[in-house]
């Protein structure tokens, strides 16, 4: 039996303050789970909205790719100033430690390498794994216009299923193959699929008219990096696309292949989330740049 209360006072309900029903900052996701709003929330900062995402996932295809050789020298150093990391199962469990506080983004689908036709993806993990590693989403390449595209939406969608029950949101990431044309009209149309079909995220990439991408796609585009750009190029494309209406960058190239890595990185941040001019961004990223190398 519960003891009683033992009271000093009189209760005080604060019967003049209403209770606050705060509205979910993300765009499109107000009416998920808590626990998938709390995921979301670690991914993305609820400060600025945005999200800099650092990934060296490229494995899973191509190998070894330049920059990624060993990952414990020149990544981990990286994933303190990063606000998630998006990778491989195998990676997480291998390299990365356990003490990192980072969210992880875990790459689902997989199958074929550069060898072979890259549209005929499976899913290679099962949400009970994702659970277990702790993720704060999981991402599935999305095939519009290839070869199997129809599989890779059906991956995207049992994801989906899968996540909704334990609270992970599913980034859906908008493949482009040599074949495709990266313009609006395309981007639009796989970005807008992807999320009418449940993902809560959808990774792309930016082009000309990028703000009609955005405004046509009801949940948070993060762009991807793409190809390595000198570090202004890729400096303003990330501008670009944050005032045009992204909600963050997925960088990879872009920052473990520039000579100053971790420059690179803390000058996207300020772009991202403090909206800096790209020029006084690239200034920033010389001043680390110099000061690490004098």
């Amino acid at each position: 039996m519960a003891e009683a209360e033992i009271q000093s006072g009189e209760k005080e309900f604060f019967l003049d303050i209403p209770q606050q029903n705060e509205t979910f900052f993300l765009k499109g996701s107000a009416n998920y789970d808590w626990g998938m709003k709390n995921r979301l929330a670690r991914i993305f900062n609820p400060r600025s909205g945005k999200t800099v995402m650092l990934a060296f996932d490229h494995g899973y295809f191509q190998g070894p790719t330049t920059g990624l050789e060993r990952i414990d020298v020149t990544i981990v150093p990286l994933a303190p100033f990063a606000d998630a990391l998006m990778l491989t199962r195998g990676i997480l469990r291998s390299v990365i430690p356990a003490a990192s506080g980072n969210p992880i983004v875990m790459r689902a689908s997989g199958g074929p390498s550069i060898l072979k036709e890259l549209s005929n993806e499976h899913l290679v993990i099962d949400m009970d794994d994702a659970v277990r590693m702790n993720c704060s989403a999981v991402a599935v390449q999305v095939f519009i216009g290839g070869e199997y595209e129809t599989q890779s939406v059906g991956n995207m969608t049992r994801l989906v299923d899968a996540g909704m029950k334990v609270g992970i949101p599913v980034l859906g990431v908008t493949a482009v193959g040599k074949e495709l044309v990266r313009d609006a009209k395309y981007m639009g149309l796989a970005t807008r699929m992807c999320a009418e079909l449940g993902a809560a995220v959808v990774k792309t990439y930016f082009c000309p008219d990028f703000e009609k991408v955005a405004a046509g796609c009801p949940v948070p585009l993060v762009i991807a990096g793409g190809k390595k750009l000198p570090e202004l190029e890729a400096l303003k494309m990330a501008a670009d696309a944050i005032a045009q209406g992204a909600s963050g960058v997925d960088m990879g190239r872009n920052i473990f292949q520039s000579d100053a890595p971790v420059a690179m990185l803390k000058a996207v941040r300020k772009v991202v989330h403090e909206a800096m001019n790209y020029k006084q961004a690239y200034e920033y990223f010389l001043e680390l740049k110099n000061q690490k190398n004098g």
